[in-house]
């Protein structure tokens, strides 16, 4: 039991490239045994009771044809995607959603690899059912990072992390800039869990891209304590080069954890409370963030800025709809308009050309959307246009602002809590049974099991239930 939930759980959150860009999957072992309490109601997970806000059409009122996006509809929903969500939404309009729960090739997989009863954790879901966003969530942190910037918090992109993070004035990583941070070029190595330390560390392989920060109570300390790699050399973390260098593009997740620190020294609030004032409320969503489980850190523990949020598929629509608007919600300007801007020139100006020739953006924790086959030979979408924030087992908000769409695909989920009804994360290594953890399907959970998804294949449906509508 524990050497198989050793090496699946640590892939929890652990994005590697291409996965994060196509949807994501894991080849991890399943755990043998995780006997564990499940809800999908908390004290801290309230009902979800809001105002119909979309002005739902059919898909022909906005110029799409509907038996083509219910044939890609159909595909997105296979037994074996483990897909809870999706949703389109068109010039401001909801044109199609769907939802359901688990099928009985996905079951089966669940019964096979875990104690879980798979019907009462994953059976039942419908437009009010929670969602999570894994690393979909840094795209959130940018945009309240933008805000701290619009109210005076923080000076600019530009601005050293240092001013905040104190620990790094007066030696080398006193210049890594905000704007660093958020691209994922800060120069610092990948943080992993040392399971004999007991504490984040550097990594000494490549096994996960990301760093494995799962299973450390104290997700913020490591991440803070790194030191700039050394450069001109091989780094056992780095596998897209034989050097590393600095400025090189690196998926880490404690570069937005620095970034969650910053906003709570910056605004002296924890992320979850600065996000309701001034993001959530304001395009009338209601999310509930992850937390590690160090317990004198921040409020009760560090809000994991890198991942774990809690909505609606809907309300993660909202996010994308608010992007589509320019930043605008009920004539207020929520995100200044020219970050929203420097969000769509991500395609310009943040193509990761150390990689792979270029074939994909990533910046101010926004991805494009990678390029594939599809069925009739079409590659699609072509190579950096669609902007989108990108979660673990296939979490999606992707925006096409030339056509004014927003979809949004999320996988299963529940949230698994084991030690508390709180949502602070705590794996137990040597007894996987009190474990809090964000129990998505497949891998979330540690199953051996392929995600039989391709948000491309999602996406070109919907392309061509526009291009092709009578």
């Amino acid at each position: 039991m524990l050497k198989t939930l050793t090496r699946s759980l640590s892939l929890i959150l652990l994005l590697t490239l291409l996965a994060s860009c196509g949807g994501g999957g894991s080849s991890s072992s399943a755990p043998a045994d995780l006997s564990v309490e499940t809800e999908t109601e908390t004290e801290e997970t309230p009902e979800v009771v809001q105002p119909v806000v979309w002005q739902e059409a059919t898909p022909e009122s906005v110029g799409m044809d509907s038996v083509l996006l219910e044939q890609a509809f159909d595909e997105a929903f296979i037994d074996g995607s483990y897909t809870q969500a999706a949703l389109v939404i068109k010039d401001d309009k909801l044109v199609y959603e769907r939802y359901r729960g688990i099928l009985p090739t996905e079951a089966a997989n669940v019964t096979a690899g875990s104690t879980l009863d798979s019907q009462a954790v994953y059976g039942t879901r419908d437009k009010d059912s929670l969602a999570t966003s894994w690393s979909t969530a840094k795209s959130f942190t940018s945009l309240l990072i933008a805000i701290a910037i619009e109210q005076g918090y923080i000076e600019s992109l530009s601005e050293p992390a240092s001013t905040y993070i104190d620990e790094w004035q007066g030696d080398e990583r006193a210049a890594i800039t905000i704007r660093n941070l958020l691209d994922m070029r800060s120069g610092l190595p990948v943080a992993c869990y040392d399971f004999i330390a007991q504490a984040l560390d550097t990594c000494t392989n490549a096994a996960s891209s990301g760093g494995d920060l799962v299973f450390s109570n104290d997700q913020m300390s490591g991440c803070i304590s790194r030191p700039l790699a050394e450069t001109n050399i091989s780094q056992p973390w780095y596998t897209s080069g034989p050097i590393w260098q600095a400025g090189y593009w690196l998926y880490s997740n404690c570069d937005t954890m620095i970034l969650g620190e910053i906003l709570y020294r910056a605004t002296a609030q924890d992320l979850q409370t600065y996000a309701d004032l001034h993001l959530f409320s304001k395009i009338g969503m209601q999310a509930q963030w992850w937390r590690d489980n160090q317990g004198t850190s921040q409020v009760d523990g560090n809000y994991l800025a890198y991942c774990c949020l809690d909505a609606t598929p809907r309300d993660f629509a909202r996010f994308g709809q608010l992007l589509l608007n320019n930043g605008v919600w009920d004539n207020e300007q929520v995100i200044p308009s020219s970050y929203v801007d420097s969000i769509k020139n991500i395609t310009l100006d943040s193509v990761v050309t150390e990689i792979a020739g270029g074939i994909f953006s990533y910046g101010l924790k926004f991805w494009s959307i990678l390029s594939a086959r599809q069925d009739d030979g079409t590659m699609y979408p072509p190579q950096n246009t669609l902007i989108s924030t990108v979660g673990f087992d296939g979490q999606y908000i992707t925006i096409d602002f030339d056509n004014n769409i927003v979809v949004v695909r999320n996988g299963l989920y529940s949230p698994i809590f084991a030690v508390s009804d709180e949502r602070k994360m705590t794996i137990s290594a040597s007894d996987p049974s009190q474990s809090n953890l964000v129990g998505s399907l497949p891998a979330g959970i540690g199953m051996d099991a392929p995600l039989n998804y391709s948000h491309q294949k999602l996406l070109y449906g919907v392309k061509n239930a526009i291009d092709l509508a009578p």
